[in-house]
């Protein structure tokens, strides 16, 4: 009796859904366990699992032929690779008025590099300087735009440093570029912050306060500051600057959670990328602050609030 008592009760609790391709995740078992201990079922949701049915007045999820329904509220966790699907699907939540931490507009967004700085720009947020590259124009002139040599060129698209790349002469800007194009690719050429060489600020922006911050160091001999590629974090009292840079960058694209990568230049913040699905073992562990807790309690105000379908 007592047994299906207690299976009664989690049934009556609120569902939390978190898209994610693997429950073993770090931060995907974090949210989980955060989500869990603020009364919430949960639930993970692989996006290439899914099956969107579209019909009048209707928007209906299916995962292995079982209706997704009942949920409170969603967490998108998408990676690059699976970035469309994951964001059908959440356009598909908010369709049905599920609320959702972080929509599909503003997923999509800041994953344009490109978009996403025209966006901060726009607003006035400072961003190292850079040019859209597609083929045509003098390299020479191309990397004057940008404040000359080194220079930074990027993938349009990419996360945790792939596709970012560094050149010392114009004549590996140009094999760069040249090869880049040959592939299909867009190609961003950035000013190079020689006071920030393999050093920048992550923040972890959720609702309008940064929740956490630590400064990355690249190895040696790297000059990109991503964990992913063996750099080292070191918890930090974040400067008002910075912060107000981070929540100002995330309010821009939209974004309820948001990891904020700036830059340490002379003249102050600069803001060189925003994701919406960061990854926050490294920050967790280099400040022992309870990040997934942050965001849950995030996701749990927003579904406590009243909700309608999306219009478009």
């Amino acid at each position: 009796m007592e047994r299906k008592a207690k299976k009664r009760s989690r049934a009556h609790r609120p569902l939390f859904a978190l898209l994610s391709r693997k429950k073993t995740l770090y931060s995907t078992r974090r949210l989980i366990e955060a989500a869990r201990a603020r009364g919430f079922r949960t639930r993970v949701v692989d996006v290439l699992k899914c099956s969107l049915v579209i019909e009048r007045d209707q928007a209906r999820i299916l995962v292995a032929a079982e209706e997704l329904s009942g949920i409170a509220v969603a967490v998108p966790r998408i990676g690059a690779s699976v970035t469309a699907a994951g964001i059908a699907v959440v356009r598909q939540l908010e369709a049905s008025g599920v609320p959702v931490v972080n929509g599909s507009e503003p997923i999509a967004r800041s994953r344009d590099k490109l978009r996403a700085l025209q966006h901060l720009a726009s607003a006035g947020v400072e961003v190292p300087r850079t040019v859209l590259a597609r083929g045509v124009g003098d390299v020479g002139a191309l990397v004057d735009q940008v404040g000359g040599l080194p220079a930074i060129l990027k993938l349009i698209q990419g996360t945790q440093g792939v596709g970012v790349m560094i050149a010392h002469s114009a004549a590996e800007v140009e094999s760069i570029l040249s090869t880049m194009w040959d592939l299909g690719h867009e190609i961003l050429l950035q000013e190079f912050i020689a006071e920030s060489r393999g050093r920048d600020v992550r923040a972890l922006v959720v609702g309008e306060r940064v929740v956490g911050a630590m400064r990355r160091e690249a190895k040696k001999g790297e000059f990109r500051s991503n964990i992913h590629r063996g750099a080292e974090g070191m918890p930090i009292d974040i400067p008002a600057a910075y912060a107000q840079a981070a929540v100002l960058a995330a309010r821009v694209l939209g974004l309820d959670v948001a990891g904020v990568d700036l830059l340490e230049g002379n003249s102050g913040p600069k803001v060189l990328e925003v994701n919406s699905s960061p990854g926050f073992e490294g920050l967790e562990l280099a400040t022992g602050l309870d990040i997934a807790g942050a965001i849950a309690d995030h996701a749990a105000s927003l579904a406590m609030r009243p909700h309608r379908r999306s219009g478009g």
